[in-house]
């Protein structure tokens, strides 16, 4: 399906958002292990630019909330990431929920310049210097990795003061990311132990801080144990493929909402 047809179905049916993930390319090399198991999907590299696919869902619905699930931040220029993210917010009319991340393939950052070694590093100043663009008038930003001083650059985000900033990754220094710069937790579900993670993140922070979870199963008793969390939101992935293979999907991941309702 295409990522309109797909965002407007999704709003039809109720579903409250929906997020593209990013691969610019996948090197042919393959040295990077996979981390869900020995064998690359296909969908890695067979995927459109996230923020063509972003437009096409925004322009295609009028309540469904979009985002990066995530993107690869490493791998982008700030200044002109900075426009896209304020464009599709001020075009969504402030529906768009920036999912950032450092990625787990070394080569690809490689191929964009960016050393693996300082790729935390690399993320926290270019989310940084984003935050200054969308916040002031004439921004500036000094740091290791990203300089620029005095500039202009319009539209503005709708949503103040910016959108949601959605921090991905489950390593053991992501809740300090998190609590540096971002707006929300955005780890993949890992059995029970993340919920322990969930607990340090309240106790540490200062602020409210909200935490969404992305490889959610179809099963009712996750979703209870997210609920009793206080998860703001549960995302589930579907399959790349046609009408039909979406579909049944998505109504194995209604089916298990729906039992969690008690419906």
């Amino acid at each position: 399906m295409r990522p309109g047809p797909l965002a407007r179905m999704l709003e039809e049916r109720g579903q409250s958002a929906v997020y593209f993930a990013e691969h610019t390319h996948i090197p042919a090399s393959r040295e990077s292990p996979y981390p869900g198991g020995e064998s690359l999907p296909t969908k890695y590299w067979h995927c459109y630019d996230l923020f063509v696919a972003l437009t096409a869902a925004a322009e295609a619905t009028s309540s469904l909330r979009i985002g990066s699930g995530v993107c690869l931040v490493i791998e982008r220029d700030p200044i002109v990431t900075a426009k896209e993210v304020a464009s599709i917010d001020h075009l969504s009319g402030g529906r768009f929920e920036f999912g950032v991340g450092a990625g787990w393939n070394r080569e690809e950052m490689r191929h964009h310049g960016t050393d693996p070694k300082q790729r935390m590093a690399v993320l926290r100043e270019r989310v940084e210097a984003m935050q200054a663009i969308w916040t002031e008038e004439e921004a500036s930003y000094a740091g290791r990795f990203v300089t620029f001083d005095r500039i202009l650059s319009y539209p503005k985000p709708a949503q103040r003061p910016y959108p949601p900033v959605l921090v991905g990754g489950d390593g053991p220094t992501v809740l300090d990311r998190v609590l540096t710069f971002g707006d929300a937790w955005f780890p993949n579900y890992s059995g029970d132990a993340i919920f322990g993670r969930v607990a340090e993140l309240r106790n540490r922070a200062e602020r409210p801080v909200e935490v969404q979870m992305i490889s959610t199963p179809a099963d009712p008793a996750v979703l209870e144990r997210m609920h009793e969390a206080g998860v703001k939101r549960a995302n589930h992935w579907l399959p790349s493929g046609s009408r039909s293979t979406v579909e049944r999907a998505l109504e194995q991941w209604e089916a298990a909402i729906a039992d969690f309702n008690g419906e």
